[in-house]
């Protein structure tokens, strides 16, 4: 059988183990210590953020974020339909209400226009939103300025989830930077990884401070264990944070790499009329996380996604939205069929940092081959 080739599989490069090795041979193992600390401070660093709190998975970070913004039960939270439901999934541990928003055709992120369209018809049924909730979609970012107009004129805080995005920026500012609160994900098939963990950040070191309260079972400064509040096990482990110090030191090799895979499918398909492929507008500069493509039909896609399959290739479809999924369809949803399209003709090629050139060329052949 074919050497499997993956969608986006870990990359190490042994300059963790040095991290990990020093908090086994200080026995710091445990949800803090100086990999921990160590690792808030030079994501803050890479970002700009002011404070962080390295967290469990990026699912615990916007979780968190929602409760650091009082988003309760019934609350309305605005929500990027075309995501993974990781995403949605802590609005519902709120008890909260998702309110999906389409996307646009350009980065296939939170339409502006929508959104503006959806607070005004929140607001006239007498049910302001809480909060928006932005993703940065495999990578690309939003439009910053337009969403971040929206937001103020009706003040409503701005989370990002920038779990894909880590090291995307807009205007040359990083992703997750923009609104109250940002996260990220360290998960085994994101850009850097820690095996599993997250991040939050913000420019009020507040709230970062009171996520780490939360995520270490909110216990109160007492020599006993006293809780006044719920509390929840969201803390990185120090082993975790110690290969995430070491990821981050590639991590801008990381993109590069990942940029030079986009680079060469569309150089590759660029005389196949029925592939395209996602541009960064101006100002815009994405990780290219993934590489998509856009094909001409559902049938096309699948002709390419079974035809890779065949050769051990994994692909994948782009993610089915929100609106669409059986666990979500109930709520309100501001859409037009844009992200309906996309799920159906978009494909996710393989776009690992450390797949060779020989493995490019084996996909390349293997599409092609079928135009």
């Amino acid at each position: 059988m074919n050497k499997k080739i993956w969608l986006s599989s870990p990359h190490l490069t042994g300059e963790e183990q040095k991290y990990v090795k020093e908090a086994f041979d200080t026995n710091w193992v445990a949800p803090l210590g100086p990999n921990v600390n160590g690792f808030e401070d030079e994501i803050c660093t890479y970002t700009s953020a002011k404070s962080c709190s390295v967290l469990s998975s990026g699912t615990a970070a916007i979780h968190l974020a929602l409760i650091l913004l009082g988003i309760e039960e019934n609350d309305e939270v605005i929500c990027s339909s075309f995501t993974f439901s990781a995403t949605v999934n802590p609005i519902r541990y709120q008890k909260a209400i998702p309110i999906f928003i389409e996307s646009e055709k350009d980065t296939w992120n939170m339409r502006p226009k929508i959104l503006e369209k959806a607070i005004k018809d929140r607001i006239a049924n007498h049910k302001k939103p809480k909060a928006i909730l932005i993703v940065h979609l495999y990578g690309m970012p939003s439009k910053m300025d337009e969403i971040m107009a929206i937001s103020k004129k009706y003040s409503i805080p701005v989370i990002e989830d920038a779990a894909e995005a880590i090291g995307a920026t807009y205007k040359n500012k990083a992703m997750g930077t923009f609104g109250k609160l940002g996260v990220f994900s360290f998960n085994g098939n994101k850009i850097i990884t820690t095996s599993s963990g997250g991040a939050l950040i913000s420019n009020d070191p507040e709230y970062c401070e009171k996520a780490t309260f939360l995520a270490t079972q909110a216990r109160d400064d007492a020599p006993h264990y006293q809780h006044s509040q719920i509390g929840y096990n969201y803390r990185m482990s120090n082993i975790l944070a110690g290969i995430g110090r070491g990821q981050l030191e590639v991590l801008n090799d990381r993109i590069e790499a990942r940029r030079k895979n986009y680079n060469f499918y569309k150089k590759e398909f660029s005389k196949i009329n029925k592939i395209s492929f996602v541009e960064e507008p101006e100002g815009f500069y994405s990780n290219r996380w993934l590489t998509t493509i856009l094909t001409d039909s559902f049938e096309t896609r699948e002709k390419i996604r079974l035809a890779l399959e065949k050769e051990n290739i994994e692909s994948r479809p782009l993610w089915k939205p929100m609106h669409l999924q059986p666990i979500f369809n109930e709520f309100p949803a501001y859409i037009d069929g844009t992200s309906d399209d996309l799920f159906q003709r978009g494909l996710c090629l393989p776009s690992g940092s450390n797949l060779s050139l020989n493995d490019l060329k084996k996909i390349a052949t293997v599409i092609k081959s079928l135009f």
